[in-house]
């Protein structure tokens, strides 16, 4: 088997931390397996501010086209937050990252073991036994992208800002495919999610799904619900869900609102797919935790990497075609959990353990 090739960037903050952990987790499982890993790394975000005066430097885009996939780890933070908006780390390295490589279909598991439920916000009752979802957000259209987007100075002095909402019905029906296929692996119920009563776009969007859907899996069973009662019912009964599909802006808040209900952010993956092929003929992906870079956790060594490890397994899965390794780490790091080897935001202010001797106990489970 050809090596494992991927770029590796870990960003700010808890950033380099994690991604460390997760490496040498990799590295594990990869001796294991007989794997070979061959990956760069490259500065993004601020750190790439820092070091380049740039948070996506052209070297850092470079690096990412030479390999199949990339590893990402998070970008921002305070440090950078005097600059204008469009320079800032988050903007000025993930947004573009995801135009060039045209990583439409952000897939995003909303993952809680029964023996965490502690950890949720939600009365354990409503969640006996955790919580198994996943959200895929269309990652390339809508508000984000939509042109035109400026801020304006009118003739009377007023000042006006305008965002531009735009879908086609080709990105629809591209989100709507993936959608088809995260719901035939699972329980085969999709739910699309709209604003079809206010939005033109989410009017295209819902006529759009309903008749791809019928043409193409008429064997799922479809619905459609209305962003905020979604959001209503996510905190009500999230296991109503299976799979649910949605726009840009939605999917960014209905994925952070259903990483709180799982608890800690330091417990998701996500993987966010493009239209290309990397060198294997699979897709090439950007494999990210769903979390930010955690200012108040950096350099005290004690920052989750579950997420991180988390979504090098996706990257497994999707990009290299790696099931049986994929399903191996998740077994490890669900192992390593469940039997009591917790950092401190997952341990109900019991004993935990730091970053690295919560890697040393994944690997041990592997």
């Amino acid at each position: 088997m050809p090596p494992l090739k991927f770029a590796v960037l870990a960003g700010d903050y808890i950033g380099p931390e994690v991604m460390s952990a997760a490496l040498r987790v990799l590295a594990a499982l990869a001796q294991r397996e007989n794997l070979v890993l061959e990956y760069t790394e490259a500065a993004v975000g601020g750190a790439a501010i820092d070091r380049h005066g740039q948070a996506l430097p052209e070297s850092t885009l470079q690096t990412c086209a030479a390999a199949d996939a990339i590893l990402f780890g998070s970008v921002g933070g305070p440090k950078w937050e005097k600059l204008p908006p469009a320079q800032q780390p988050e903007r000025a390295a993930l947004l573009p990252l995801r135009r060039h490589f045209t990583l439409f279909a952000n897939l995003r598991p909303g993952l809680l073991y029964p023996e965490l439920t502690g950890a949720s916000p939600l009365k354990p009752e409503r969640i006996p036994q955790g919580i198994d979802i996943l959200c895929i957000r269309e990652l390339t259209g809508g508000l984000y992208f939509g042109l035109p987007k400026a801020t304006t100075t009118l003739p009377d002095g007023d000042i006006q800002a305008v965002d531009t909402m735009v879908y086609r019905k080709s990105e629809i029906e591209r989100i709507t495919a993936t959608a088809i296929t995260a719901a035939r692996a699972r329980k085969r119920r999709l739910c699309s999610i709209d604003k079809a009563n206010v939005l033109e776009t989410s009017v295209l969007w819902r006529q759009t799904v309903t008749a791809y859907v019928a043409r193409h899996a008429p064997e799922l069973t479809l619905s459609h619900l209305y962003v905020d009662n979604a959001a209503m019912q996510l905190v009500r009964d999230p296991n109503q869900f299976d799979v649910f599909v949605t726009e840009n802006m939605f999917g960014d808040i209905l994925s952070d609102e259903m990483a709180v209900i799982c608890g800690s952010l330091g417990m998701l993956s996500s993987a966010s797919l493009g239209t290309g092929r990397n060198s294997r003929g699979l897709p090439f992906g950007l494999y990210e935790p769903a979390g930010g870079t955690a200012p108040d956790l950096a350099g005290r060594g004690i920052a989750n990497p579950c997420a991180q490890i988390l979504s090098a397994a996706l990257m497994l899965r999707y990009s290299f075609g790696l099931e049986q390794s994929a399903a191996r780490l998740e077994a490890a790091v669900r192992r390593a959990v469940t039997g009591g080897f917790r950092t401190g935001d997952i341990a109900f202010g019991g004993a935990y353990l730091g970053t690295e001797a919560m890697a040393d106990a994944i690997i041990a489970h592997l």
